[in-house]
């Protein structure tokens, strides 16, 4: 029991079923039909066990009855029960119905018939839970049930008024409907008791998180509307509707008195980097210094270069810093001068890599912070960035993501930060060409991916894990690096994977923009931020293995220019289900309706990979019930709202255990 995380009693008791097989359909012997899975009431008339002339093995073969008639049941390697089952004592039998050898039930569960009439085992909905070797569910069932009257010590947390509001059973009834009952409505209705409380939990962290905020001093940013128009005026395209608003929202944020904490979620190309080049422009005008913060080396180098050209000839300085390179406006700087140029507060714009808050760095007046694919930039790090700053105040915070998140679940994962969305593309973007491509199809896939590459474009071929083991995907690439090169040798053909360090891999992503590589195989380190314009071909293989949203990550590495985009999905899974899942990927480019559509299909957890990321690991609830979110949203808004933390001593208390075993950043 340890083994699956069960030490106390009020581990059992938590320990929730995965599933529940339905065997309440009583049946009369004379009712029963072949082939179906039925439960019957019946007398044991006699029983014993021999052993099979033809396979050497022990056969246990038994006779029942009840008014209807008799039935032959039939286990397999079980001699012990020709002790354990008595003659003459009624049971209850749960199996398939067979007529291979003679009319029989195959191994049917079994039960004694108890007097008050309740079961455990059979002629009820019966639980299913995990198991691990040396335990049975029958043993688990009874363990459970036996401890059950424990659960009436368990103090109550959530409020009498969210139990009244939302018709929630008590602690001890909702136990044991989860565990078993009557039908799965019940179950259902009292599994939601548990899902609230989990989900009511993150939204109290996010509301303290937020009420926290409005406790600490940041500079009020106010707008310079010249600055701002002078350069709309300069830009060669017009803003959509959706960059506006998000840029509006970001700037009220900015002009208040307390830190800024929020999110700019924009589909892949949507055009979030003007947004924030805009927004950083207003910081240096009012006198701050502003800093961007990206996961990789190669995505601060992209955004170095970006920002280098939008504030050339405007007078401000543009520094880089990695543990690679140091630059001040695209010319090469030591580590020193970088160090001494943000002490001094000469350097307005620093872009890099965690470098960027090491142990020397000091700002002058550090007033903006955008941490770019990274949400859960939490206390720790916020508190770094704080002391860095030899001003008396936080700086603002905007964190950016590519990924296209359901605004139901983004307001659950991210309930401390406000939310901005860009969901429309700008004018004249091309939608990549997406074609999923069946085995027998590879050889003319491969044929036009050729053609492409010969006019001078290059691709991208990513592969997923073989298997759990090669957490690298070091097998996969290796082996598809090793076959392109056989079916492409007149091509160069670049490799990379997980088990290159960071500097190796930026070396192989210069030799690819640079066009010294024509493909280059790679697991899906390539998903986030690399921009190649010149590569137009995204190949995928065994994309079956990767969820929507994943795959549309990945297809939004190319189409980055002017020439139309091309992404090739290859699978030789032609399962009816995973064709049909592709096809939804083939005929849709909006990442919004992609994220919502994989959390139907998958459920959050494979779209997201959380177990890597740190975001929360729920033990009980999801995020694909809107309703209990909703719901969750309200109440913790209300307990802030209207009452405070203080009057709950019993949620406050759950809360402080919840916090420690949550992991938020």
């Amino acid at each position: 029991m340890a083994r699956l995380g069960i030490e106390i009693v009020e581990d059992l008791i938590f320990y929730f079923p995965k599933r529940y097989e339905d065997l309440s359909q009583l049946k009369k012997i004379g009712e029963l039909a072949i082939g179906e899975h039925a439960t019957i009431r019946a007398r044991l008339e006699q029983i014993k066990s021999f052993r099979s002339p033809r396979k050497r093995m022990i056969i246990t073969e038994a006779m029942v009855s009840d008014e209807t008639g008799t039935l032959r049941l039939v286990w397999f390697k079980q001699p012990y029960l020709a002790k354990t089952l008595k003659p003459g004592a009624w049971y209850y039998f749960s199996g398939k119905v067979d007529d291979k050898y003679h009319f029989e039930m195959v191994a049917p569960i079994y039960e004694l018939a108890h007097a008050n009439g309740e079961q455990l085992h059979t002629n009820r909905l019966v639980p299913i839970y995990k198991l691990t070797e040396g335990l049975t569910q029958k043993q688990l069932r009874w363990l459970i049930k036996l401890s059950l009257g424990a659960s009436q010590n368990i103090e109550e947390w959530i409020p009498d008024f969210i139990i009244k509001e939302n018709d929630f059973l008590s602690i001890p009834n909702s136990l044991k409907e989860v565990h078993f009952p009557n039908d799965i409505k019940d179950a259902e209705q009292s599994l939601n008791r548990f899902k609230f409380g989990e989900l009511l939990l993150l939204q109290l962290i996010a509301a303290k998180s937020r009420d926290s905020l409005k406790t600490l001093p940041a500079p009020s940013i106010k707008l310079k509307p010249d600055i701002l128009n002078r350069s709309f005026e300069k830009l060669a395209f017009e803003l959509t509707e959706d960059q506006k608003t998000s840029l509006q929202e970001i700037l009220v944020d900015l002009s208040g008195k307390h830190p800024m904490n929020r999110l700019l979620e924009g589909d892949v190309g949507s055009g979030k980097t003007i947004v924030i080049a805009l927004v950083i422009e207003q910081a240096i005008a009012n006198g701050y210094q502003a800093v961007v913060m990206a996961p990789t080396a190669i995505l601060a180098n992209q955004h170095n270069e970006t920002f280098v050209e939008f504030f050339k000839d405007k007078g401000i300085n543009v520094a880089l810093h990695t543990s690679t390179d140091n630059k001040i406006n695209a010319k090469e700087l030591s580590r020193k001068e970088i160090h001494d140029g943000l002490a001094t507060g000469e350097i307005n714009l620093v872009i890099g890599t965690h470098a960027v808050i090491d142990d020397k760095i000091k700002f002058k007046n550090l007033g903006l912070a955008i941490i770019d694919e990274q949400h859960r930039f939490g206390v720790k790090q916020r508190q770094a960035l704080r002391e860095k700053n030899q001003a008396d105040f936080w700086p603002h915070l905007l964190s950016l993501t590519a990924t296209p998140i359901p605004r139901s679940l983004a307001l659950t994962l991210y309930g401390d930060l406000y939310l901005s969305i860009i969901q429309s593309m700008p004018k004249g973007r091309k939608p990549v060409e997406t074609q999923v491509v069946k085995e027998s199809s590879r050889a003319n896939a491969y044929g036009f991916i050729k053609k492409e590459i010969q006019k001078g474009r290059q691709g991208f071929v990513v592969c997923p894990l073989i298997e759990e083991s090669d957490k690298l995907g070091f097998k996969s690439v290796k082996q598809e690096f090793e076959k392109l090169k056989e079916v492409f040798p007149d091509l160069k053909i670049g490799l990379m994977h997980g088990k290159l360090k960071p500097a190796e891999k930026d070396e192989i992503m210069m030799d690819f923009k640079n066009k010294k590589i024509d493909l280059l195989v790679s697991t899906t380190v390539i998903e986030v931020g690399i921009n190649v314009p010149n590569a137009n071909i995204m190949i995928i293989e065994g994309a079956d293995r990767f969820g929507l949203a994943q795959l549309h990550q990945l297809r939004g590495r190319v189409g980055r220019s002017t020439d139309q985009g091309y992404c090739f999905l290859f699978t030789e899974n032609e399962n009816g289900k995973t064709i049909e899942r592709l096809n939804i990927f083939q005929n849709s480019n909006n990442g919004f309706e992609l994220a919502e559509a994989d959390l139907e299909i998958r459920g959050p957890g494979d779209i997201y990979g959380w177990t890597q990321s740190g975001f929360p690991q729920l033990k009980y609830a999801t995020f694909s019930d809107k309703k209990l979110l909703k719901s969750a949203q309200k109440s913790a808004q209300k307990i802030f709202d209207e009452h405070g933390l203080k009057k709950f001593p019993a949620l406050e208390k759950r809360l402080e255990q919840f916090e420690r075993t949550i992991h938020f950043e």
